[in-house]
């Protein structure tokens, strides 16, 4: 706020200090908001990593199984037995809402199949393709889970910046703004006050003459 575009006036005073408890009020709430996200934010952090050490298990895991599979039944086999599946599985996107930010709820259906859902039968198999398709799903279910999580911890990410740069503008440029001018216009009253107490000091000395 320019000091110079300021009317100093008990009016001008009195909406001042109305604007400085409000932004006061304001940074006091940005900095609660601020420091629950990021609390939230390291819960779903501690939670990422564990599953991200999931997924790579899996994926290891999944990796070897195929790998297993091949050698016994060759590629063309895996990959046509993969063929067979009836279904595909289904991903269903929802929202929830941390402390004002809304953060994705991934959830999924038909990801973990019977024998019969598979579409491969019995003959012409053994259990290396059983166990690839097992190790599979779970990968599978370990990529939502992440995607999920990780998603999560980047709006939060986002919105705790956000969060930051106003609490930062109302504590150092803001409030110290309001507040040196609050100053300005008290020194500008009070100057107001002495001159006119002088001028009528003034006054009466020369009715007194």
């Amino acid at each position: 706020m320019a000091q110079q575009d300021v009317k100093p006036t008990r009016s001008e005073l009195i909406n001042l200090k109305k604007k400085i408890k409000l932004s006061e009020s304001g940074h006091k709430l940005l900095k609660m908001k601020r420091d629950g996200l990021i609390l939230e934010f390291f819960k779903i952090l501690n939670e990422a990593r564990n599953v991200r050490t999931e997924l790579d298990a899996a994926f290891a895991k999944s990796t070897e199984k195929i790998n297993l599979a091949s050698a016994v039944n060759g590629m063309v086999a895996v990959r046509s037995t993969a063929f067979t599946a009836k279904e595909s599985p289904e991903i269903q996107l929802s929202g929830h809402n941390i402390m004002g930010v809304v953060v994705p709820r991934i959830s999924s259906t038909g990801v973990r199949k019977s024998l019969y859902e598979r579409g491969y039968g019995i003959i012409g198999t053994n259990s290396y393709i059983d166990e690839t398709a097992d190790a599979y799903e779970d990968l599978v279910e370990k990529i939502i889970t992440a995607a999920e999580l990780e998603t999560t911890m980047k709006r939060l990410l986002d919105e705790i910046e956000k969060t930051k740069r106003r609490v930062n503008a109302l504590e150092f440029k803001v409030i110290p703004e309001l507040m040196e001018t609050m100053k300005f216009i008290r020194f500008a009253l009070e100057e107001m006050e002495r001159e006119n107490t002088f001028r009528l000091k003034r006054v009466k000395a020369r009715m007194r003459d």
